[in-house]
């Protein structure tokens, strides 16, 4: 018994073929429809495609991650009837192909944020940092979002102030792409090239000015109660993802940080379709966050896992780090994770896989001379995989779960 070893592929452009997944033991492929924007409907005849690509190399398509949720959802514009029909007829049409897991989630504009995509560690590695006053200083000095100064307590604006006059102007315009065009291009995106990239994301953002976390937390529920009983009739699970970072940023919401988030979420829609992607790697970017209480209270509703870690850093800053050393204590998560699918077992529930995929990596060795979407380089991955399965097995012995 272990939990599903899966790894996230992005299609035919990766650097990481198909072929080299299954040379790594990997179980399951983590895998979307890059093509289709957001919004649109996902053929049948395009997820089979896909489909039998991966299982020509002896996997399955494990997971969707993302069939993306688009904007006009979340802001609940005018477009929302067509949008949200999209999103069921893509659910009926994942469900007939078997495909029985979708990961998405509901943050504004920005999916995830860092500030830095080639952070050095002692021994010579590249992780991702997110520095909470040099994020300041893009927002306030760069970008120049209106009120922006009022979202940072004194102390951080001048931090703000000092780290964008030490900026040349090719470091500020670095800084801006890589926030909102690089770290977003390989995951629809609200905003793409073009020399005016600034301007179109701050009109983004301001499709949220009248948008609160409760406003929010509204929407979210009235697009669970629209598409969770169409998931339920295809045999689809819902898990929707933590924010990263797990707090506001931009003058945006957020309602996928803490427990209480949670919470409320299963409260939208009580059913298991209405399910979690419990990130370790998101959630412990908070530090009042206590990560194993957090997988024992969502254990239920977790169908798929983020494993990566963290090094907590000053002022909401902190670092991706090695997978097994950091913030999380990982030990105690896989545990309570094995726990649960052994108690589904007992319990005859049908979702007993529980998929996890080796989240981010440290850019090691030969990384340094492939290509890859930030935050995902071969080699840190691996080694992440290979640590996070020995880990799963101890434990697994430990506790005398039978094997695999």
């Amino acid at each position: 018994m272990a939990l599903e070893k899966t790894w996230r592929w992005f299609g035919k452009g990766d650097s990481v073929p198909l072929t080299y997944l299954r040379q790594m033991g990997i179980e399951g492929v983590v895998t979307a429809l890059h093509g289709i924007p957001a919004g649109e409907v996902w053929p049948v005849e395009e997820i089979r495609a896909v489909q039998a690509e991966i299982e020509s190399c002896g996997m399955h398509w494990s997971v969707v991650e993302s069939l993306p949720v688009a904007e006009g959802i979340k802001i609940h514009s005018t477009d929302y009837p067509r949008l949200v029909e999209n999103y069921r007829r893509s659910l009926r049409n994942l469900g007939a192909c078997g495909i029985d897991t979708v990961c998405y989630n509901f943050m504004p504009v920005l999916d995830w944020a860092r500030t830095d995509l080639h952070c050095r560690d002692e021994r010579g590695g590249e992780s991702m940092l997110f520095d909470y006053p040099t994020f300041a200083a893009f927002d306030i000095h760069i970008l120049r979002r209106r009120e922006a100064a009022g979202d940072y307590d004194p102390a951080v604006r001048r931090k703000a102030q000092e780290i964008a006059r030490r900026m040349t102007a090719a470091q500020q315009e670095e800084l801006a792409h890589n926030i909102i065009v690089v770290t977003q291009a390989f995951i629809h995106g609200a905003v793409g090239e073009g020399s005016d990239y600034r301007q179109r994301f701050l009109n983004c953002l301001d499709t949220y000015r009248h948008i609160g976390q409760e406003t929010l937390r509204e929407h979210l529920g009235c697009f669970l109660r629209d598409v969770v009983p169409v998931a339920e009739e295809a045999g689809v699970n819902l898990c929707i993802h933590a924010d990263d970072p797990p707090f506001p940023l931009l003058g945006l919401p957020r309602i996928a940080s803490t427990p209480d988030d949670f919470r409320r979420i299963a409260a939208q829609y009580d059913s298991p379709a209405n399910g979690v992607t419990f990130c370790t790697g998101s959630l412990s970017a908070r530090p009042d966050n206590d990560l194993p209480a957090m997988a024992r209270m969502l254990a239920p509703r977790i169908h798929f896992v983020h494993l990566r870690n963290t090094v907590a850093l000053p002022c909401r800053s902190f670092r991706e780090s090695d997978h097994l050393t950091g913030s999380v204590d990982m030990f105690a998560v896989i545990r309570i994770l094995l726990e649960e699918q052994a108690g589904r077992i007992r319990a005859g529930r049908k979702d007993v896989r529980m998929p996890f995929r080796p989240d981010h990596g440290v850019r090691i060795l030969d990384d340094f001379s492939r290509t890859a979407n930030p935050g995902y380089p071969l080699c840190g991955r691996l080694k992440g995989l290979a640590e996070i399965d020995g880990m799963q097995q101890a434990i697994a012995r430990i506790l005398e779960f039978p094997a695999e």
